[in-house]
């Protein structure tokens, strides 16, 4: 059964039992991409263990006051997006850390990086994405580390899907210039 299906019935059955077994089964399906989201924007795995306990915490509340749900992994990321929003309001520092685990995510995202044609280690990537704004980090991480198709990504940016694809274009464009940038000197 896929991911989308198994997701649909889960939370089918959760409406019908609200059992925290069924939840736990949810859980299971989306906490290590949720860990994975938060871990990439806040570089610390304690903060990203407890930011994702918080995640579905919050979800789990969510479901109780039986509100419609269309996508639990939208849901999900939602919440996190705006519990690192808050993290960072609260920590008054905004540098984000990015490390080897990111960059191999990225790489591993192969066919954007032949489509880059980057013929650059991993250092000169890690440069580039460092130099990258907030907003395309986060729209590249959405796409090419978590395997977002553009709707769920809209939904979660509260953005269009054209609106979407264009980040992710513009994202890409200015990663490959600042890439060829840094090789140039």
């Amino acid at each position: 059964m896929s991911d989308h299906l198994k997701e649909k019935w889960l939370l089918y059955q959760l409406k019908t039992k609200h059992e925290p077994e069924i939840y736990g089964q949810l859980y299971d399906l989306y906490a290590p991409k949720i860990y994975r989201f938060i871990y990439f924007k806040v570089s610390s795995s304690m903060d990203a263990e407890d930011l994702t306990a918080e995640v579905f915490l919050k979800a789990w509340e969510y479901v109780n006051k039986n509100k419609e749900i269309e996508k639990f992994g939208g849901l999900l990321y939602k919440i996190a997006r705006n519990l690192v929003i808050d993290f960072y309001r609260k920590k008054s520092t905004h540098e984000i850390n990015l490390d080897e685990t990111f960059l191999q995510k990225i790489s591993d995202a192969g066919a954007t990086v032949e489509k880059m044609a980057v013929k650059s280690d991993s250092q000169n990537i890690m440069k580039g994405l460092r130099l990258l704004k907030e907003e395309y980090r986060e729209v590249l991480t959405l796409r090419y580390i978590d395997e977002l198709d553009a709707g769920e990504i809209a939904s979660i940016l509260n953005k269009s899907s054209i609106n979407v694809r264009v980040l992710i274009h513009r994202a890409l464009k200015t990663l490959r210039k600042i890439i060829d940038q840094n090789q140039n000197v």
